[in-house]
């Protein structure tokens, strides 16, 4: 439920306040709400989901509206970052013990997506097919940064990225076999976030913007562009370029992933896959939209739109349970819920204080491939379970937000 904090320190001639759903808030994190809430074009509130963790320049489960302006670092690098969903009438009972030549059935498929969907830094050898990428607006053909990341754009399309993504096989409550995966636009979209932010950075200091930071919190980073500006409006027609990438990004992996499934379900078990529901959604982007009487862009960074009525996904850590849900529309939240399950602590920190046996425990019954290695060469398990927040706690957190539809058990994961 919702906690309103304090304003500190106090600001003359702007008082802005912090609604918070989230129950343990690190300094951090905190400190860069208050930078947010001293922000020349933040409006309202700030507000902070209960995921929200420290990110850059804005915490990650964070909330603003701001009048015509835009932050990329309060939309994030991975633009249009989210998550897609497909509900089947396929009961698990029917797939689990099944045997395949390369094991029980469950393990072929999660194996098979893994071996057909990039992950990590790994891209197509070949360029994929992509409408998107061959015919792209009009509003962005002129925008250097956004031409110069076209080609690259067709190996990227259809690969999963590294860290939190993941692609799913899970339960719901009744049964049903269901795909979640998490990505967002690859380095397409990291490019156009990082070259926006630069500008935004060289146009602030040339303006002598005022953006001032709390005592003791590291520099703001929100350096923006006021959206009647032809840098604003380009960044925010390459964001939503990005958004596109995104979408179509998830689309065709979901597309074959789903494929994977179909088809060996079909061969070994000799039924064919009805799809109940589906989703796709993004938790990293900008909009304008209408809230409290005014025309504001809501900048939802690690954050899920969450309308009345509006279908929304929350997924939780690795071997933990993950939800689907909808919106309440809640006028506080900027009508908006968590991503997840936020990060209790960083990668580093958490390899260094925690054992990895422990963390294999923890994905017992779990059919995953093992941890991967950071860039030293280092077991890297900073993705398990315990580093992140408890989903359930996190979901109880956000009752006036959303209303949980489904409740979704993992059995399979490919992480990136």
């Amino acid at each position: 439920m919702r906690h309103e904090l304090d304003i500190y320190p106090p600001i003359q001639g702007k008082q802005i306040s912090i609604k918070s759903w989230c129950d343990r808030l690190e300094e951090g994190a905190l400190l860069q709400a208050y930078n947010l809430a001293l922000h020349p074009t933040t409006v309202f509130h700030v507000a902070l989901m209960p995921d929200c963790h420290q990110g850059i320049g804005m915490p990650i489960g964070g909330v603003i509206a701001c009048k015509d302006a835009v932050i990329p670092n309060a939309v994030g690098v991975d633009i249009g970052c989210g998550m897609a969903f497909i509900r089947t009438g396929v009961d698990v009972s029917a797939v689990k013990g099944v045997s395949t030549p390369n094991g029980e059935l469950i393990h072929t498929i999660m194996h098979t997506i893994e071996r057909n969907i990039p992950v990590g830094f790994a891209h197509h050898k070949a360029p994929q097919e992509s409408p998107l990428l061959d015919n792209p607006p009009e509003n962005v053909q002129h925008i250097g940064i956004v031409l110069d990341q076209l080609e690259r754009g067709y190996y990227q399309m259809g690969t999963l990225g590294g860290g939190n993504h993941f692609i799913e096989c899970q339960q719901d409550e009744d049964g049903n076999l269901c795909i979640m995966l998490h990505s967002g636009s690859r380095n397409f979209g990291y490019n156009i976030a990082k070259y926006f932010n630069d500008v935004a950075s060289t146009l602030c200091a040339k303006w002598h913007s005022h953006i001032r930071k709390v005592p003791n919190s590291k520099e703001a980073d929100l350096f923006f562009l006021p959206t009647d500006s032809q840098e604003g409006q380009d960044y925010i027609d390459a964001m939503n370029f990005a958004l596109q990438f995104a979408s179509e990004n998830r689309r065709l992996m979901m597309e074959r992933s789903k494929n994977i499934l179909f088809n060996l379900i079909e061969k070994h078990v000799g039924i064919k896959t009805p799809v109940l529901e589906e989703v796709n959604i993004h938790h990293n982007f900008a909009s304008l939209e209408n809230h409290f009487g005014k025309n504001v862009w809501i900048h939802r960074k690690g954050a899920t739109q969450a309308r009345k009525g509006q279908m929304g996904i929350i997924p939780g850590s690795m071997g933990t349970s993950s939800y689907i849900v909808r919106g309440l529309g809640d006028r506080d939240s900027f009508e908006s819920c968590s991503h997840g399950a936020g990060r209790i602590m960083g990668r580093k920190e958490f390899c260094r204080t925690h054992d990895i046996e422990e963390c294999k425990k923890s994905m017992e019954g779990i059919v995953f491939s093992g941890w991967g290695k950071d860039r030293k060469g280092n077991p890297d398990f900073s993705e398990a379970p315990q580093a992140y927040k408890d989903i359930d706690e996190v979901i109880a957190s956000e009752t006036d937000l959303v209303e949980v539809i489904h409740k979704l058990r993992p059995l399979g994961v490919v992480k990136g």
